[in-house]
Formats: C-alpha cells, structure tokens, sequence
C-alpha cells in the first residue's frame, strides 16, 4: 500500500481523492480486476471524514447505526486491502491531457506523471478552507482555543465551549460534546437551523433540560488576558454581554475550490462536474466523477450516494479498461471467484 516512487507511473485506473468514495471506487473496481492507484492531497486516507471530522458520528451509513469519519475510513481501508491500490499523499492533481495511445497523462504537483485508461474524480468538494468569522485577532488563536475541526473528543473534557453556526456540523458538535464538557453555549443569529431535523430536535431537547445554553445573535469579539483566549463578547439586538470560555468553535460552512479541475475541459454546473447517471461518466470519455463533486438532477450530497454511484462507474469502467471481454454480473455472497480476489476460503 506503499507509494512509489516512479516518476511515470501505468494504471489501469488513477482516482483522485481518498475519501469514503474513492476507496470504496477502489473496491468496486478491484472485484472487476481494475488496479488503481490514488492520489490525494492530504497527508493520510479518509478526506473530509477524517481530517475535519474524525470523531463525528454518521447516522445514515447502511448497517451501521452510528460510526465516527474515522472509523468509517479505517472499515474501508480493511475493505480494500485484497486489491493492493497504491496511494500517493499529499498530490495535487495538476494536468490532464489524452495522449496518442488512448491513455490519459496526469501530472501532479510534486511531478509525477501518470499514465492511465481510465481517470475518477472522487474529490469531494475539492480543496477545502473553513470559513473564518471576521474577529480582531482570532487568527493567533486558531489551532489551540479557536478551533475549525475536531480531532479528539476527549480532548474537550471539563472545558467551557462556545459553538457559533447553525449548520449540521455545529449541531452534531453540540449533541457529541455535551457528554464531555463543562459546559456549552449554542449561539445561532436566529432560531432557525439549517441542520437535519433530527439534530435540531435533539439540541432542542438538550437545551429545555438546561444540559446547553442556547442563545441567538453573533459573536463580534474575542476576550484575551496575556494573548490567552479567556471569553467572547455576543451581541444581539438587545444586548452585548460578555461570556467566559475556554474554546471557540465557529462552524460557518467551507470554502470549496476545485482548483486545475476547471481546466480540463469538463463540463462544470455551480462549482460541480455534470455527469451521465447512466454510468457517472463526464463529458471526457474515460473521466468519471462521483461523490460530492458531481452534480446532476436530483443529485443528494451523501457518502451512500457515493457509494451507489461508485458501482455504476465500475461496471462502465470496465468496458474500457477491458473492451474485448464480456462482464458477467456477479453477487460477492455467491460468486466464488468474487470471494476468492476477497481472500475469502
């Protein structure tokens, strides 16, 4: 599972992106005898899940009634270890170019070329920023007391934590670390959320059993003593009060940016890559898109959306990178030669 460090490098299929839908692009195409090499360009497997979010609980993956990014991630690379893929971190996929054999070229940030039949865009949103409220000094505090993401649940036992946003993750975040800290402020500029329903009743429930504090309005300043974060100032249309904390979490959303994508000719819709539903395939045949960065009618932002569409890709997949040979639909639970490319006796 080891990089290489071959300067040009020949895949059966190259997939851009390590998160849930592109190693679970892995698995699909490794049970049709597709290798794959992937590149992504952060430093470790799991995108978003695990690097923003690692102990996030995800309700809506089939068969699992709650499992953390983290988890999920680790499940998939236990998943896809029979097929070997080659992963390649902390790449940026720069340029794409079809050259005479039929093949694709892709070049990286760092150099490396590689030569594939097929190309899957599993990227997500692209590259990805939090967006930062616009607070005198909070960039020296970013990191240690001001805080985009999660790493460690534990890491938050006994503190007073201020979450600001009105969103899925400042919701999900509230409900997970209401069982750990001192205490919790929910602060939203009204008290309307955008979050799922379920998340919203759940914050609700908590705040009438005065287990959080809910208040409305936006944080406009920082408290420090000795450069040390110690508070926030909140104002709303009645007051502006002072709050004593020791965290501050602001989940306003992220920035998306798919970068060089924009420049290879595929058909773009809103920041997303238009595809055909038959087969996830974009307007450059041979380049498939799936997960969060295609767009098409109907289209939910979900990792089993994801998933779906990654088994569609395959089996379109496969009568390019295998033109000559027939595909036979085959079930893992009764196929012998499925389970045997699984390692399963």
């Amino acid at each position: 599972m080891k990089s290489t460090n071959t300067k040009i490098i020949k895949t059966d299929a190259l997939i851009i992106g390590a998160g849930p839908v592109g190693l679970f692009a892995v698995f699909e195409l490794g049970l049709l005898g597709i290798k794959a090499h992937v590149i992504d360009i952060l430093d470790k497997p799991g995108g978003q899940c695990a690097e923003l979010y690692p102990e996030k609980p995800i309700y809506d993956i089939p068969g699992f009634p709650m499992i953390t990014g983290q988890k999920l991630s680790d499940n998939l690379m236990q998943q896809i270890k029979p097929f070997n893929p080659i992963f390649h971190f902390s790449e940026l996929a720069k340029t794409l170019t079809m050259i005479d054999d039929g093949l694709y070229e892709l070049k990286t940030s760092s150099g490396l070329v590689f030569n594939a039949k097929i190309i899957i865009i599993a990227a997500g949103g692209g590259s990805f920023e939090p967006k930062k409220p616009p607070i005198k000094n909070i960039d020296r505090h970013e990191g240690q007391s001001v805080l985009y993401s999660i790493g460690k649940i534990n890491d938050f036992v006994g503190k007073s934590i201020v979450i600001v946003g009105g969103g899925d993750s400042a919701l999900d975040w509230t409900i997970a670390l209401e069982k750990v800290a001192k205490d919790i402020t929910l602060i939203h500029r009204r008290d309307k959320f955008k979050g799922a329903v379920s998340s919203v009743q759940k914050v609700m429930k908590l705040r009438d059993e005065n287990k959080i504090l809910f208040k409305i309005g936006q944080i406009t300043e920082i408290i420090e003593i000795d450069n040390r974060l110690t508070g926030v100032v909140l104002e709303s249309e009645e007051q502006k009060i002072k709050m004593d904390c020791d965290i501050l979490m602001p989940f306003f959303g992220l920035t998306m940016n798919i970068g060089p994508l924009l420049d290879w000719g595929l058909k773009i819709d809103n920041k997303r890559i238009a595809v055909n539903t038959e087969t996830f395939e974009t307007n450059l045949p041979g380049v498939f898109a799936i997960g969060d960065i295609n767009t098409y009618p109907g289209k939910l932002k979900l990792i089993l959306s994801g998933f779906h569409e990654s088994a569609l890709m395959a089996h379109a997949a496969y009568k390019i990178v295998f033109p000559n040979e027939n595909l036979v639909f085959q079930y893992t639970t009764s196929s012998s030669s499925l389970q045997k490319k699984l390692g399963i006796h």
